[in-house]
């Protein structure tokens, strides 16, 4: 019987093929251009129905985060709509660190990818589509390294301003199903949540802040190998324009609440970082963000507060990270929202683990713990 075929030839596409056996092949994960972050894989096997495929990715003790892989299972599909878990194991010695992914498909194709993917195309849909809803503006906050367009949808005709952004880190594609599922909520005529925040507020989102490393499947970082979310105190027009723009728009608005949004590799939830350790930090600022988590934590059982990253010791906050320099430089409530590469320890999916579908309800769930927050404020 014949080889089956690899290729990553798409759009957010990565892998390389280091050998091929009938339906077995060994593979390696791309690092990111000009820099050493490698997670993020994304490939089509062809050649493959009725065959049990063993597809072994190696050399991954030294990929990007290596206690990412333990329970973790890989993204699968056959249409490219409805993405499922194939059974998937870990072995920290074999090979410099071997992911091996088991899967017997009914057609003659099969995608795997790290996370469900969230294509150019379909980004492109999503802005197209919300731009054209009635009360929502586009603008091109500025343009890319290779190019593109870092979109800006704003709506609203409040005075508290209000800034979602996702991407910084472009392999965390569940960061743009969440924002599919709230510009679906605020783009919704009939949607009490979207009717009471775009009373009170002057929405502003992003739901792509790095096209550049999107394409290109990248895990971390932009077209120049540069971590997006490192920049914010400084950044530049040569090495982050991305940041750039956004950050110069923020200016021009000002901002009173800001959620950055990304996907952690490691840890099996889904939880808020704030803007501990700060140098202006102050109580009355602090207890806003924590009463906002408080509403989150009530308001869906997806959410929860014991597992997340420590606090930052008193004026040892990393003013590079997008959400300390906010609450720094505007004294806004800002905080980043992590959700699971892997499953939520909390309320475990086989089928699917973590989905888009949670992260677009997710989404959703996030603007109504806002409205309620600006309700008790």
């Amino acid at each position: 019987m014949s080889d089956i075929q690899i290729t990553a030839a798409c759009d957010s596409g990565n892998i390389e093929v280091l050998s091929i056996n009938g339906a077995t092949a060994d593979l390696a994960i791309r690092k990111d251009n000009q820099s050493d972050f490698f997670q993020w894989f994304h490939f089509r096997v062809s050649g493959a129905e009725g065959r049990e495929l063993t597809l072994r990715l190696t050399g991954l003790a030294a990929s990007a985060y290596p206690a990412g892989w333990p329970d973790y299972r890989a993204c699968v599909s056959e249409d490219r709509d409805s993405w499922g878990r194939a059974e998937t194991s870990w072995n920290e010695s074999e090979q410099g660190g071997t992911l091996t992914i088991r899967y017997r498909p009914q057609g003659s194709i099969a995608w795997f990818a790290y996370f469900a993917p969230y294509p150019m195309d379909r980004h492109h849909d999503l802005v197209a589509q919300s731009a054209a809803c009635p009360g929502v503006s586009h603008r091109t906050l500025g343009w890319s390294i290779d190019g593109q367009p870092i979109d800006c949808l704003e709506m609203g005709e409040g005075p508290v301003q209000v800034w979602l952004y996702a991407r910084q880190h472009p392999g965390e594609t569940m960061a743009e199903w969440w924002m599919e599922g709230a510009l679906e909520c605020l783009t919704d005529a009939a949607d009490p949540v979207a009717r009471a925040l775009l009373r009170k507020c002057r929405l502003h989102l992003v739901p792509n802040c790095n096209p550049d490393g999107s394409a290109r499947g990248h895990l971390r970082t932009n077209a120049k190998g540069v971590n997006l979310n490192r920049e914010w105190h400084a950044p530049s027009a040569d090495l982050s324009p991305e940041v750039l723009a956004i950050r110069d728009a923020m200016d021009e608005t000002g901002v009173d609440f800001a959620i950055d949004v990304h996907g952690d590799e490691a840890i099996p939830a889904v939880f808020l970082a704030g803007f501990e350790g700060i140098p202006s930090w102050n109580t009355a600022q602090g207890e806003s963000y924590y009463r906002y988590q408080a509403i989150l934590a009530r308001r869906t059982p997806d959410f929860q507060t014991r597992l997340g990253y420590p606090k930052a010791a008193a004026g040892k906050a990393n003013l590079t990270m997008s959400t300390n320099q906010l609450a720094e430089r505007f004294g806004a409530c800002a905080m980043t929202l992590e959700m699971p590469f892997k499953d939520n320890r909390d309320l475990p999916d086989p089928a699917q683990g973590w989905s888009p579908e949670r992260s677009k309800l997710l989404g959703r769930e996030c603007l109504a713990a806002l409205a309620e927050w600006l309700e008790e404020g």
